[in-house]
């Protein structure tokens, strides 16, 4: 009797230890160097993570019961962490617990409705100052200053802290990036050999070689036309050089100055902006892939671009707008007066303006005692665009892609530039261009090298500004990621009620504007495109629409940014670009903004009309393009009229 109720003992003894080990590993009894780790900036009224790190081989895999704010949970540990999903709704006193394991903390959320405070101030500034650096600038410190006070900082710590936080973080962490290196790193390299083919005469060759098929009106327009799609690289160099070159000739065949630098502003930015090589799309393709990471997509920023281009109505029909005006020979609007004044009798060119054009700084000009040769251009020119597709199908090549013979050929050219690298891409091309300018100048002995590497260096010096818009707009960016700005822009549309499908006309409405208030296209994107399109993709996701959908949404959001920043551009009388434009044609700054607005304006509500807002609705490009076209033919042959017979006063 005794070792049976010995027995019994022992037993009841080893049920309530396998018992309570049991429950130790459910409800997880931890160790105490278990570590809780809260988001470093934590925003009120967005899902984010918790995570629980643990020490410990054992930890693996186990299924841990715990208390979060007094809600049971059960999680698995993977990779020796435990998180936890949490929507953070207030002030709150936040408590975990876990077996004998607690942790408690004060927490104070961001007001998400700030998180729209950063990108307003940067808009404002730049509307104020009109000047985008300060606004950039100004726009992360109000970021900075938001995240520190809410960490527990008072104001004026947080002020002091914010300011630092600008550059020892923000500024930082953008240029600890791969791809931001490597975009400052290919549009540096392509503006130094801008440099060098326009100081060994490869550029004046090119013009020279054109400008011999201008022998009236018609042809020397169409030949300043043909300049400005082909010196695409680069909107400056395009503006600059095409400019200065047909200044004289322009104003030997009677062509207007404020037609001049309409059609050198007019085919400046819009080729740059479309082309796949050329100094801004290293910065498109930066800020296209910081929204893919905002939203995890598996795309690549290339793939985007690429697509995109079935939706930038405004660049083409622009290029087309000037070549109708050019074959029609006629014009409306106060361009209509100043080109019957150009063909009247008593016009000289002197009277044109009060001053001769500016001279071109000597990185924008041939070297004394060169030749001018054409291929000194072309051939490094075709070495980046056929590098760059080259590189672009080496990195992306998928031998399974393109044995599939259910796809057609455009569909495996997508889904290989899709695959690939395109920053490697343009690293080699560019690179290979520079080597290539370089090697021809030093061969034909049309610069000694120290003058081929002032050249360089020289094209290197006109980017500066350019990669300080990039690298601010980058940190404000990271700002916008961090504070969740996309999320509430995206809510805010939601409670509006506003349709997915209106989304890319709104934002090139917006591009516009605020392109046409700082005169900054690039400016418009650093601000504009960490905002909508990680909104955008987000408002379509929540309407219902497929994957196919959001994402035919997300290419025409990235194109309506783009060629709306391209409209306000060339409206703004401050636009540094349409500045540039009158300076290079010598025509009076506010005549040229005087009579290519209604230009502008006009392609632009076509754009919208024929072309953003029905392809939201899918419509095909296929139709749109034409039909976008042909109404801008119907407004040339309704409403132009020939200068010839137009009365000059």
């Amino acid at each position: 009797m005794k070792i049976l109720i010995k027995f019994c003992f022992l037993f009841l003894a080893a049920f309530f230890i396998l018992a309570a080990m049991q429950a130790q590993n459910q409800a997880g009894f931890l160790p105490a160097n278990t570590e809780v780790i809260l988001p470093k900036i934590i925003v009120r009224g967005v899902d984010q993570q918790i995570q629980i790190r643990f020490t410990g081989p054992e930890q693996e895999g186990r299924h841990v019961r715990l208390l979060l704010n007094g809600q049971p949970l059960e999680k698995q540990i993977s990779n020796g962490i435990l998180l936890l999903d949490y929507h953070f709704p207030e002030k709150e006193q936040l408590s975990i617990r876990m077996g004998d394991f607690s942790f408690t903390r004060n927490v104070n959320p961001i007001p998400l409705w700030l998180s729209i405070i950063p990108p307003l101030i940067a808009i404002f500034f730049a509307l104020v100052f009109r000047e985008v650096y300060t606004a950039l600038f100004a726009g992360i410190w109000s970021g900075t200053f938001i995240i520190y006070f809410y960490q527990g900082a008072g104001i004026f710590s947080a002020v002091f802290k914010g300011f630092l936080a600008i550059i020892d973080t923000y500024i930082l962490q953008s240029l600890n990036n791969s791809g931001h290196l490597s975009i400052i790193l290919f549009s540096m390299i392509i503006a130094s050999t801008v440099g060098l083919i326009t100081r060994n005469g490869g550029m004046k060759g090119v013009v020279n070689r054109l400008s011999k098929y201008a022998t009236g009106p018609r042809s020397g327009a169409l030949i300043t036309w043909a300049l400005g799609v082909l010196i695409f690289f680069d909107d400056y160099a395009n503006t600059l050089v095409v400019g200065n070159a047909m200044r004289p000739l322009t104003d030997k065949l009677r062509i207007s100055r404020e037609k001049l630098s309409y059609i050198i502003d007019s085919t400046a930015a819009p080729v740059a902006s479309v082309a796949f090589v050329t100094t801004w799309i290293g910065a498109e393709l930066s800020y296209i892939q910081d929204g893919i990471n905002d939203l995890n997509l598996d795309e690549s920023a290339y793939g985007v671009f690429f697509h995109s281009l079935a939706y930038s109505f405004y660049p083409f029909f622009t290029l087309v707008f000037i070549l109708f005006l050019i074959w029609k020979g006629t014009d409306f609007g106060p361009m209509l007066k100043a080109e019957a004044r150009a063909r009247s009798k008593e016009f000289t060119a002197g009277a044109a303006t009060e001053k001769n054009g500016p001279e071109l700084p000597d990185e924008m000009q041939a070297a004394q005692n060169v030749k001018p040769r054409s291929f000194n251009a072309v051939i490094p020119v075709l070495v980046i665009v056929f590098g760059t597709l080259g590189g672009l199908l080496y990195t992306g090549w998928e031998q399974t892609v393109w044995d599939n013979t259910q796809m057609g050929f455009f569909e495996k050219l997508s889904e290989t530039i899709g695959r690939s690298d395109p920053y490697i891409s343009l690293l080699w091309a560019s690179l290979g261009s520079m080597v290539t300018a370089l090697a021809l100048t030093l061969a034909q002995r049309l610069l000694s090298l120290r003058e081929a590497i002032n050249s360089l260096t020289g094209g290197f010096k006109t980017m500066l500004p350019a990669v300080m818009i990039l690298t601010l707009a980058w940190a404000v960016a990271l700002i916008t990621q961090h504070l969740h700005t996309a999320d509430f822009i995206s809510q805010l549309l939601l409670d509006a009620a506003v349709s997915p499908f209106l989304i890319p006309a709104i934002t090139f409405i917006i591009a516009a504007l605020v392109s046409f208030s700082t005169g900054s296209s690039w400016g418009t994107m650093a601000i504009l495109y960490p905002l909508i399109l990680p909104a955008g993709w987000l408002v379509a996701e929540s309407s219902g629409l497929s994957y196919g959908e959001s994402m035919s949404i997300f290419h025409n959001i990235a194109a309506a940014v783009l060629t709306g920043s391209v409209l306000g551009d060339h409206c703004s009388p401050i636009s540094d670009t349409t500045i540039l434009s009158s300076l290079a044609s010598s025509c009076p700054h506010i005549e040229h903004v005087r009579t290519q607005l209604p230009y502008a304006l006009t392609t632009g509500f076509l754009a919208i009309v024929l072309g953003t807002l029905p392809a939201a609705y899918g419509v095909s490009p296929w139709i749109l393009f034409p039909a976008g076209m042909g109404g801008l033919y119907l407004v040339v042959h309704f409403f132009g009229k020939k200068p010839e017979h137009y009365p000059v006063n």
